[in-house]
Order: structure tokens, then C-alpha cells, then sequence
């Protein structure tokens, strides 16, 4: 797998992490029979902070991981065009 492709996969994951965060607390309210905003902001503070700590650190990897993918595709073309 290339650079990129690791970066993808990690901003894929990223994603994925911060759906389940909304999705948890969509489940663990499925039994309340009425919905509002301050409902469902207090069952997003029963699920964490983990998950967007974990989100936002595989962020940053796969955008790091995509830079320097991108950097040494430049440096590689760089060098074959000398």
C-alpha cells in the first residue's frame, strides 16, 4: 500500500470514528419516545470525548501520511526530470 493509500484509509477511519460516535448515542437513546436538541446533546456527552480524540488523530495521520506521499512523488519526478 502506498503513502496515499494509507492516508485514505486512515481519513476513512476518521470518518468511521466519528459516525459511531452519533450513532452510539442514537442507540442509547432508542427507547426515549420524545426527541429534542438538549436530549440528544446530553446522550453525546454520555458517549465521550475517546472517540473524537481518536478521530481527530487518525485525521491528522492520514493527512500527513497523503503529504508525504504527495512530497516524495514531487521529489521522485524532480529527480528523473535533472
Amino acid at each position: 500500500m502506498t503513502k496515499r493509500g494509507a492516508g485514505i484509509a486512515f481519513v476513512a477511519i476518521s470518518a468511521l470514528l466519528i459516525s459511531v460516535k452519533y450513532i452510539s448515542a442514537a442507540i442509547f437513546g432508542s427507547g426515549v419516545s420524545s426527541w429534542d436538541k438538549e436530549l440528544f446533546d446530553a446522550m453525546l456527552s454520555y458517549v465521550g470525548n475517546t472517540l473524537n480524540i481518536f478521530s481527530l488523530l487518525s485525521l491528522l495521520v492520514g493527512v500527513s501520511y497523503i503529504a508525504w506521499g504527495e512530497y516524495e512523488e514531487l521529489k521522485r519526478k524532480k529527480e528523473t526530470n535533472m
